[in-house]
């Protein structure tokens, strides 16, 4: 059901010779420009010209690979490589519910950690060094604070996942070596 007062996201088509049409403004747009539309919070749903069907994704995704591909890394090398690893795995349907809830806290919690930067290192967060001790542990202890969130929202919902039959949830002592 939509919000009183929630606007229509906007429709934009691609058309088979790659151009992308707002049906908001009559006009051609580039990648650039939906990206531009993403970061002021605007919605839009893209679909193909011809099918209709809502290719979305698949547009993101290639704004993302775009802006990969001009140096604008965002994406760690690790982070990519566990992320494929999911495909087709028996956790595949939860990665996605807890990457939006990962970020959406982030995002929660974007203005606490501009101010704690703020605080720590005046306007600029890193004055000295890309990877300033402070800035970074205000940024892995919340890091660190919602992934324990999501972990028990998680334990809720799946209380058996990774646990054999008959295993309990207490641990247990290591078996002591015979002859020490």
């Amino acid at each position: 059901m939509a919000e009183a007062g929630a606007k229509e996201p906007t429709i934009i088509k691609k058309y088979a010779n790659r151009r992308l049409y707002h049906t908001g403004t009559s006009s051609y747009v580039t990648l650039e420009d939906l990206a531009l539309m993403v970061r002021q919070g605007e919605n839009f749903v893209v679909t193909d010209a011809k099918t209709s069907e809502d290719i979305t994704r698949s547009v993101l995704t290639q704004i993302i690979f775009e802006q990969e591909n001009k140096g604008q890394f965002l994406l760690p090398i690790a982070f990519l490589r566990q992320l494929i690893q999911f495909y087709g795995d028996n956790m595949q349907a939860l990665v996605p519910r807890y990457l939006e809830f990962s970020l959406g806290q982030f995002m929660t919690d974007q203005q606490k950690l501009r101010d704690q930067f703020s605080k720590g290192f005046g306007t600029n967060p890193f004055p000295t060094n890309p990877f300033g001790q402070n800035a970074m542990a205000a940024m892995e202890d919340q890091v660190r604070n919602n992934m324990a969130i999501f972990q028990e929202a998680m334990r809720a919902f799946t209380p058996f996942v990774g646990k054999k039959p008959g295993e309990t949830s207490e641990p247990t002592e290591p078996a002591k070596k015979k002859g020490k």
